[in-house]
């Protein structure tokens, strides 16, 4: 491992996505060569040394980046991917396919399973020496009154098809023969740079269209936290393991009720009940499938959001040396940058302080 981006490369697969976006941007700002598996040349333009947030305004690139290069490649294509490693010690597979609702959901097998299959048999055969695989809390069910963690069993029925292709991708990556796996677990990755998912709730509280919310509770996994938990695993993670990553755990009412606190709002949504919200699923889907579309709300997501998710993350900060971001911390950094990133389109009586 070199600090000063001369080493070995390290293959990151979805660095043009989120959670690996994060990877990449870490590993650089620590002057590692990272280099980034992409589907297509022009993909390089969503790459970013500064992670899926950007730069700051102004600023050049960040102090202590290593070197960027690329490599195309396909998931589907394992020649591509073997090229790829070609002259990598390690490789960190945050690549993935992250949807609900979907009609057809052979594609999650494809990505999430059959994909993550090529990039171990690759990365065996061009002789890396550790994979680092992005794994998700979701495979680890629960029953909605004690944090589970590592040692938890997989749920009787997920909660989506999506938590189930994760859960066949980690079995089979932690099961792998020839090279070390470690496997890491990332409760919902929030935080600057990300758009959808709980932001998607906090965002549009914050631009005055929520009227309702779900009863929910959900664990929550900073970004810094994720990409930090990621970097120790491949350091400090013990071969044939995975590690939980989470930050904290929120009702989506606590989550509301501090971003109020920091900038002054006072309305506050009304709680749907979840037999109404399930209802208004199932009638979306019906519409959706009458018009031949993919429904933006459906049944898996209500589950998906209605799930107890109670995570312990509590093994990355035994044995990683993990230090997790307090969560008041964490959503006031996320509304400084909706601000900044012009997300937010109405004046707030407050606004959070600068650190």
């Amino acid at each position: 491992m070199s600090a000063d981006g001369t080493g070995a490369p390290v293959l990151v697969t979805g660095a043009t996505g989120f959670v690996g976006g994060l990877v990449a941007a870490r590993l650089l700002a620590e002057g590692r060569r990272v280099r980034a598996l992409v589907r297509r040349p022009e993909d390089v333009r969503r790459l970013s040394p500064w992670g899926p947030a950007g730069p700051p305004s102004g600023a050049g690139p960040p102090p202590g980046a290593g070197r960027l290069e690329v490599a195309v490649g396909d998931l589907d294509d394992a020649e591509s991917l073997v090229r790829a490693a070609d002259g990598c010690e390690v490789a960190y597979h945050a690549a993935g396919l992250n949807a609900l609702c979907l009609r057809d959901p052979a594609p999650l097998w494809q990505v999430n399973v059959d994909g993550t299959r090529r990039l171990l048999e690759a990365a065996r055969r061009a002789g890396l020496r550790r994979v680092v695989h992005t794994s998700s809390a979701a495979v680890l069910g629960g029953d909605g009154v004690h944090p589970v963690d590592e040692s938890s069993p997989p749920p009787a029925a997920f909660t989506s098809r999506y938590a189930r292709s994760k859960h066949e991708a980690e079995r089979l990556a932690l099961a792998f023969e020839g090279i070390e796996v470690v496997a890491v677990n990332p409760s919902s990755v929030q935080g600057p740079g990300r758009r959808g998912g709980t932001a998607r709730l906090l965002l549009d509280y914050l631009n005055g269209r929520l009227p309702f919310d779900v009863p929910a509770r959900f664990g929550l996994c900073f970004t810094d936290d994720c990409a930090g938990g990621h970097l120790l695993a491949e350091a400090e993670g013990r071969a044939g393991e995975r590690y939980v990553l989470s930050s904290g755990t929120l009702t989506s009412r606590e989550a509301i009720e501090i971003v109020a606190r920091l900038t002054g709002l006072t309305e506050r949504p009304r709680t749907l009940p979840l037999p109404l919200a399930t209802a208004a699923a199932t009638a979306a889907e019906q519409l959706a499938r009458l018009r031949g579309r993919t429904p933006r709300l459906c049944r898996e997501a209500v589950r998906t959001i209605a799930h107890p998710h109670l995570y312990d993350g509590s093994r990355a900060e035994r044995e990683l040396g993990l230090r997790y971001t307090p969560l008041r911390e964490a959503l006031e950094r996320s509304v400084r940058w909706y601000l900044r990133a012009g997300l937010v389109r109405r004046a707030l009586p407050a606004l959070p302080p600068q650190p």
